[in-house]
């Protein structure tokens, strides 16, 4: 499969609004936000080195990769804060999995 330069950036930008829904799924509501945060900082940088692995230039360039790391994790956090959280979709993603309390605490 041949993915053109213009195709590759678009969607790791694409993978890194839809990562925090990922961490929400994943990850449980009493997880600390750290942890979170490590794991978002984690995902977007496999998805900046990917992106540049995906670029079909003659070679790989280690900054570039770096350089769309951190776009990555920006643009994650940003998409949380400003898209997912205010829309709710971080909760319920976050519900996804969660188990019911029961009424009797038991």
């Amino acid at each position: 499969m041949n993915v053109h330069l213009d195709q590759a950036y678009w969607i790791g930008l694409l993978i890194s609004v839809v990562l925090p829904v990922l961490v929400g799924l994943v990850t449980t509501r009493v997880t600390h936000p750290g942890a979170k945060g490590v794991l978002l900082l984690a995902l977007s940088t496999a998805n900046g080195f990917l992106v540049e692995l995906a670029n079909p230039g003659p070679d790989y360039d280690l900054q570039t990769a770096i350089v769309l790391s951190l776009v990555a994790f920006g643009t994650g956090v940003l998409a949380h804060f400003g898209l997912w959280k205010p829309a709710g979709v971080s909760a319920k993603a976050q519900a996804v999995g969660a188990k019911p309390s029961s009424p009797t605490g038991v």
